[in-house]
């Protein structure tokens, strides 16, 4: 049964983890990888990725993502969403402790973040934002 509108934006909300889909050129599928991400109701989806990774580079260049979220109980239900990216810019030490306290026990927040600040790989983070504007959402029901 597909989802309303309300029901997709309050499942978005949750803190899934979601597949990210990107354009990865001619003779390629698209880039798919797990991200955590950040979404309230009516607004903008954001994330973080490393400035020098292939993600954000294929995000740079393309300019539109795909993000799904699904789960399996109580029942299997999904969203898919897309659109573009509207603004990117430095992730500081708040937008990661923000993105772990959805994700994370709270006292394993503060050494996530110290952890990321001086980790080769998060040092360098990109927040990204994704402008919602064709979704998909079903709930299958509990088969």
């Amino acid at each position: 049964m597909a989802l309303t509108r309300e029901e997709r934006e309050e499942f978005l909300a949750q803190p899934h983890i979601a597949a990210l889909s990107v354009y990865a050129g001619p003779d390629r599928a698209p880039l798919t990888v797990p991200i955590w991400y950040k979404y309230t109701p009516g607004g903008d989806i954001w994330f973080m990725t490393g400035r020098k990774s292939r993600k954000n580079q294929l995000i740079s260049e393309s300019g539109r993502i795909t993000l799904m979220v699904d789960r399996l109980t109580p029942s299997v239900r999904y969203v898919s969403v897309e659109g573009p990216i509207t603004d990117s810019y430095t992730g500081y030490a708040e937008h990661v402790r923000e993105m772990a306290s959805r994700y994370m026990a709270a006292e394993k927040v503060e050494a996530y973040v110290e952890y990321t600040s001086t980790a080769k790989e998060h040092a360098d983070t990109i927040v990204h934002h994704m402008r919602p504007e064709r979704w998909v959402g079903s709930d299958l029901g509990t088969f």
